[in-house]
């Protein structure tokens, strides 16, 4: 069997067709949506701010 330009262009179109067909799947998966609902809240997650009139570790001063 003689494989020309044609048959592995049409086998890589096979292959990446199946790999979104399977991303696809994984991503719209009921079980997955609590997963998805806490990452899609992480841009608007704060660091723990310090107690009033305390400033963060890393802007005190160490010298003396």
């Amino acid at each position: 069997m003689e494989m020309d330009i044609g048959m592995i262009r049409g086998l890589g179109t096979l292959v990446v067709m199946i790999a979104f067909i399977g991303l696809s799947l994984w991503v719209f998966n009921r079980r997955r949506d609590r997963d998805f609902a806490e990452a899609r809240l992480l841009p608007f997650v704060d660091d723990r701010l310090p107690p009033a009139g305390q400033e963060p570790a890393a802007m005190r001063s160490t010298r003396q």
